[in-house]
């Protein structure tokens, strides 16, 4: 099209040409950055797990923020997401979350966001209005496929039902629908009250059981790798990765990279990409 308008000296499609390139630009950046994820199970769909951290209300409320952050992601990038079990707070906000993300990367681009969140802000929940500071954590694990070699023995499950809480209708608070399965050998517990049916439940349960136990067994494997090596690496809730400031000034700033983003609001509406990338190019050049 650019050649054909040179001959012809006809500058009437430069817009068409244009957007043309925006989208080709984008087009091939997203490209770019999917070629990355290389991972064995970058492919597959995400479960998400949100937890507050101390703090009680402020805390709580944060992490009902970056469940909504995500969940907003996940439909500006073209993901379907189901959230399967939800404990609302005491006055506000969410005192646990999971939800899972259907769609191809999901969990390649999701694994970027696993560490502490952290917020400051001028309290709602303050009545001086002073500013708070509240950490939350998130973390990942892949959705993994059927095939992957996990045995589960009945034996070592504890199964508890209880009646769901929350919005869902009449049914679903008088009948014991959600599901809580321990297992005991590794302490990992995992429930689900999303569907009214106690079947169903107890399905979406067991695919969460499968996939902290496969996870385990990968970080298993990775610290003895890391021990042999003498490696010591920040595991866990202490791994801050990333601070959202509203208050004295808008910015948020990913620890790992140094990337910053003076929109707050659009971030916490889930323009959460630039920050995702970014990660994803940073660790590839390590």
């Amino acid at each position: 099209m650019i050649a054909l308008c040179r001959e012809e000296e006809d500058l009437s499609m430069q817009d068409e040409i244009a957007t043309g390139l925006q989208e080709l630009r984008e087009r091939l950046d997203k490209a770019g950055i999917s070629a990355l994820l290389s991972g064995e199970h970058d492919r597959t769909n995400a479960i998400v797990a949100i937890h507050p951290g101390a703090g009680g209300t402020e805390s709580q409320d944060w992490a009902s923020m970056l469940l909504r952050m995500y969940l907003r992601w996940a439909e500006r990038d073209g993901y379907s997401a189901e959230v399967v079990d939800l404990l609302p707070g005491d006055e506000a906000g969410i005192k646990s979350a999971t939800f899972i993300v259907n769609g191809e990367f999901a969990y390649g681009y999701l694994k970027c966001e696993m560490g502490v969140h952290r917020l400051v802000r001028i309290s709602p929940y303050d009545a001086a209005k002073r500013r708070h500071t509240s950490f939350a954590s998130v973390h990942v694990s892949p959705d993994i496929e059927e095939e992957i070699d996990i045995v589960i023995d009945e034996k070592d499950l504890k199964v508890d039902t209880y009646r769901a809480s929350g919005a869902g209708g009449q049914h679903i608070n008088k009948t014991e629908s959600a599901i809580r399965i321990t297992h005991i050998p590794s302490g990992n517990v995992v429930q689900c009250q999303s569907e009214r049916s106690q079947h169903k439940n107890r399905a979406s349960a067991m695919k969460l059981l499968k996939a902290k136990l496969y996870e385990q067994q990968v970080r298993e494997q990775s610290d003895k790798i890391d021990k042999i090596a003498g490696e010591k690496k920040e595991i866990g809730f202490g791994s801050q990765i990333r601070s959202y400031v509203m208050q004295p000034y808008q910015m948020v700033k990913d620890q790992r990279t140094g990337l910053e983003m003076g929109n707050v609001e659009a971030v916490l509406d889930g323009d959460i990409d630039y920050f995702i990338e970014g990660y994803l190019s940073a660790t590839a050049k390590k």
